[in-house]
């Protein structure tokens, strides 16, 4: 991402009461770990939950707190984010195997 969009989001960490430092970045490093898991462990996630999320973050949750940071960005500096996220987005909507 670009300087201005990092900057961007920094400025929105340190602003916003629902953010903290790091929010964005963990929270995009979630969702990418998260939609690069085998298919069988996203079905076991989806059955029985994944007790891991109490402590190390979930990766739905953050998947929609960027969707609150990109509405509360500039367009310009949106479309950059949202980018970066739809590339994770494509992995997660691919369709299964057979």
């Amino acid at each position: 991402m670009s300087s201005r969009t990092q900057s961007e989001i920094l400025r929105l960490e340190h602003t916003r009461n629902y953010l903290r430092p790091g929010d964005v970045s963990t929270a995009l490093r979630l969702w990418k770990d998260y939609v690069h898991r085998p298919e069988r462990q996203l079905w076991h996630d989806y059955e029985w939950g994944d007790v891991h999320w109490y402590c190390c973050g979930n990766p739905l949750e953050a998947r929609a707190l960027m969707d609150t940071v990109m509405q509360a960005m500039p367009a310009r500096n949106a479309r950059e984010l949202r980018r970066v996220v739809s590339r994770f987005d494509a992995v997660w909507n691919r369709p299964s195997t057979p």
